[in-house]
């Protein structure tokens, strides 16, 4: 196959010009230690045969980043195959984090962060029109959800009197905000 005066430099410089035999004569050398070194990184063997495809690509791509001076063309694909199987294991773990995280709550438009300020500003001015016992069983059964009988029993007051309360704060309210929000004809 290779001839034994042929060295790693000469083999590269082959490549560099074209010579695809001298690519598979690398390949031949030295493709049981690339696949090797990914083979322990990734343990996943078709993830390897990856690695071992891009590690001959690069040098086809790229011959001339060899350099014989800093060391053999074994120890060269080696390096390049262990940093290409480390990079994938890194890659897959930054993608199982990112599944993994829960997503990021919807965010409102602009214009609906407005629209929300402006009705909530809008309802606190009508709220502040209502009378007192009004406003205060209005903003116990809607606000905070009770129900009569607790509205009333919050108050210590009849709950036909809350009752009434409620339901004159309702309408006084949808007179009110009849200019934002259209209120259908409601009865409690």
């Amino acid at each position: 196959m290779t001839e034994p005066d042929v060295t790693d430099g000469t083999l590269a410089r082959r490549v560099g010009d074209g010579d695809e035999r001298a690519l598979e004569e690398i390949f031949h050398l030295h493709n049981i230690a690339v696949r090797s070194v990914a083979g322990r990184v990734l343990r996943d063997h078709a993830l390897a045969e990856d690695v071992v495809q891009e590690t001959f690509t690069t040098l086809w791509d790229a011959p001339e980043k060899y350099r014989t001076e800093l060391g053999s063309l074994r120890s060269y694909l080696v390096t390049i195959a262990h940093r290409r199987a480390v990079d994938m294991v890194r890659s897959q773990v930054a993608r199982a984090r990112r599944e993994d995280q829960p997503p990021e709550p919807a965010r409102a438009s602009v214009e609906e962060e407005v629209w929300s300020r402006t009705v909530s500003g809008s309802v606190r001015r009508a709220l502040s029109e209502l009378p007192d016992q009004e406003r205060e069983a209005v903003t116990l059964a809607y606000l905070h959800g009770l129900s009569y009988t607790e509205v009333a029993r919050h108050l210590g007051q009849p709950e036909g009197t809350v009752k009434s309360r409620i339901n004159r704060g309702r309408c006084k309210l949808q007179t009110l905000l009849k200019d934002i929000y259209p209120f259908e004809n409601q009865t409690a």
